[in-house]
């Protein structure tokens, strides 16, 4: 909380006087000896019934004296060296050790996360009971310390929950010990025969996958020398006689497939006893530019006009039915000095320039880690939003769910200027700490309109989601990007926080000439000046938030965007890598009941309703995003069809509109507003197709 238990009030304690202990235990045994009614496990602190809120008496306080003087309990040491032991085996789940707070009296909610307000009830209790060991961290020490005051005060309540640590301790194991593979490889991954086969002759054992005319492979393990039949697009295809044990057979399917769905049966496998492991990977892109290199003449002669006339550049990278059919480097990735003059030497713009996404980071960082938080079962986004962050209450916060955060129907406003003292709210809302900047959106952030009102874009709504995705995981958004989808992935390029992960500035397109002074007519503590390269230009995520929120901050190359535009075309896979089930993206791209320019995050064409992004032939399936510093991204199924349009139309002089209005010059251009490149990309695939 922004009360004395957080960072901004940390304390000193100093050890208690020994004399006024002696004061307070002789007070005390008074009240009790008038009030016999009043139980050990009742005499508490400050900190233990307002853990939220108060640290007081902290843990200097000697409660182990009073508890030797006849006041208040303490645990027998014996039965927590027992319980501790138990834990160091098995922990007990974070569920269970808020419900055994609970038990004890701490006014805690069984979330099953580690959420503040339980991390702040711990705090509490090792103040209290373990006062050498306050982390914080609800470890097996602690938790044994709770069982061990259970045992000796509730026993009844301790025999309950024993009772439930070991049917968890059972499921962990069993789960654990499964043989089953624990993750999903490719699009196809079976154990056949099916050990729930239907009942439906001519349904068990089969399976569809998506392939390209002339490519896809098959992998076939066994754990038995044995044998099958297997048929794809109803062909018998000519395999091995015999598989040997616990070798990997892979076969090409490029005389089989076609572009499409595919069918695959497997039938007759012997012995009866065998079982064969058989994977499809997912379709991964090739490189076709050369055959295509005619096609996109109109695109190219308009970027390179504008070019010419001081647009600064720009990558522009189509995928097609399983190929990179283009890319195109435009241009420059540093054009212009600080005072808007053209550099002398000026850096040209490569195919594998890194820029920064912008609002992109709100599809490809967080509403993909969110995906892949309901594939794995950790997320429900139809759950309020204090399921996740418990302190996420008051003014209507309890009515708002996780889907209308994805589908900008919170209420909140656009953005909130956490950076800037001058801010709308005033200097309460000022932050420039991470920690500082998460507790107000998630305590304090107010609401502009009621809940489910309309459907009006906002960043608050993606920084929220960015800590959810934090608090479920346990681990920074960037850091789990990171390790959950994009080095599954091989992504090399696609991370938060760039310059400090081994990366230099020659390697990403520049973006605002002046850091983020607007030409000098923008001031506020600590403010950029210089030309940025590498660094997030979004205030709120560079300056509020380190650099690392779900709303901006993310970095990524044309062609690592294509991987994940590709792995969403495929169905949730790329290659061996299985991200999410399909169900989940038509889940998450599915238009919103009421607001159908909206999914789950992404944005989607909607019929011509963002015609300024996906143009006017995207089909109704399209989906993607945009981004401030002059990023687009186009998804459509429909076509088998991916757009990525990276420019660095921010890196230009900046003029003034009117009095209240300033320009970027590269958003006066058409390559810098999207929607004219999408269309011909577009009428060159179709138009070409027609005839």
């Amino acid at each position: 909380s922004l009360a004395e238990h957080g960072s901004n009030r940390l304390c000193f304690f100093p050890d208690y006087d020994p004399a006024q202990i002696e004061v307070v235990i002789e007070l005390v045994k008074d009240i009790i000896a008038r009030h016999p009614d009043i139980e050990p496990t009742a005499v508490v602190g400050h900190s233990d019934i307002a853990f939220d809120r108060k640290n007081d008496p902290g843990p200097r306080f000697p409660w182990f004296e009073l508890y030797q003087a006849g006041v208040g309990a303490w645990y027998d040491n014996e039965t927590l060296a027992d319980y501790w032991k138990t834990f160091n085996e098995q922990p007990a789940s974070i569920g269970l050790l808020q419900s055994a707070l609970r038990a004890y009296g701490y006014g805690v909610i069984e979330t099953g996360i580690a959420d503040t307000s339980t991390l702040n009830a711990i705090s509490a209790f090792q103040m209290h009971f373990l006062p050498w060991h306050v982390s914080g961290e609800p470890d097996s020490r602690t938790t044994a310390a709770v069982f061990a005051l259970l045992d000796k005060y509730f026993p009844e309540q301790k025999d309950a929950l024993l009772s439930r640590y070991e049917k968890e301790r059972e499921l962990a194991i069993a789960t654990a010990e499964s043989e089953l593979p624990s993750i999903r490889r490719g699009q196809v991954d079976a154990v056949l025969p099916d050990l729930k086969p239907s009942k439906r002759a001519f349904v068990k054992d089969r399976f569809a996958f998506k392939s390209y005319a002339g490519r896809g492979e098959l992998i076939i393990e066994s754990d038995l020398p044995a044998s099958a039949t297997v048929s794809v697009n109803g062909e018998v295809l000519s395999l091995d006689d015999e598989f040997a044990a616990d070798n990997t057979y892979r076969y090409s399917l490029a005389r089989r497939t076609r572009t499409g769905v595919n069918t695959l049966a497997v039938s007759n496998i012997a012995p009866a006893e065998a079982q064969l492991h058989i994977q499809v990977p997912y379709p991964e892109l090739k490189d076709n530019t050369q055959a295509y290199q005619n096609r996109f003449t109109a695109v190219d002669e308009l970027i390179n006009q504008e070019v010419a006339e001081g647009f600064p550049g720009a990558v522009l990278l189509i995928v097609k039915d399983g190929e990179i059919i283009k890319r195109t480097a435009y241009g420059y990735q540093k054009r212009y000095d600080e005072n808007g003059l053209p550099l002398a030497s000026p850096q040209p713009m490569r195919t594998d320039t890194i820029f920064d996404l912008a609002s992109n980071t709100k599809m490809f960082a967080t509403t993909l880690a969110l995906m892949h938080l309901v594939e794995t079962g950790q997320l429900d986004v139809t759950q309020p939003i204090k399921h996740y962050l418990p302190e996420y209450l008051g003014a209507g916060r309890e009515a708002r769910r996780v889907s209308d955060l994805l589908s900008h129907q919170s209420g909140y406003s656009p953005s909130i200027a956490f950076y800037d003292p001058a801010n709308r709210l005033g200097k309460r809302f000022y932050s420039q700490s991470r920690q500082r900047t998460s507790e107000l959106l998630i305590t304090q952030a107010p609401f502009e309109v009621s809940n489910g009102l309309n459907a009006s874009y906002s960043d608050i709504n993606f920084m929220l989601l960015g800590l959810i995705v934090e608090r479920i995981t346990g681990m920074p958004l960037d850091r789990y990007c990171e390790e959950w989808l994009y080095q599954p992935l091989g992504l090399k390029n696609t991370l938060f926080n760039p310059l400090q992960k081994g990366h230099h500035k020659g390697e990403f397109a520049a973006t605002e000439l002046r850091g983020n002074t607007r030409d000098g007519r923008i001031t506020f503590p600590n403010i950029r000046e210089y030309t940025l390269q590498g660094e997030v230009h979004d205030e709120k995520a560079f300056y509020a938030m380190q650099g690392v929120s779900g709303h901006a901050g993310l970095f990524s190359t044309a062609d690592e965007l294509a991987v994940m535009a590709q792995m969403l075309l495929n169905g949730g896979g790329y290659g061996e890598t299985h991200v999410f089930d399909s169900n989940v993206i038509n889940a998450f791209t599915k238009p919103d009941n009421r607001f159908w320019h909206y999914g789950l995050g992404w944005r989607r064409a909607a019929n011509g309703t963002n015609r300024w992004h996906f143009g006017p032939y995207a089909s109704d399936l399209a989906f993607g995003h945009t981004g401030w510093t002059g990023t687009a991204t186009v998804i459509d199924p429909a076509l088998d069809l991916a757009v990525i349009l990276l420019t660095n139309a921010r890196h230009s002089p900046i003029v003034e509109e009117d009095e209240e209005k300033l320009q970027f010059t590269g958003k006066q251009f058409e390559t810098g507003r999207y929607g004219s490149i999408v269309s011909l990309v577009y009428e060159a695939i179709l138009n070409k197709q027609a005839n």
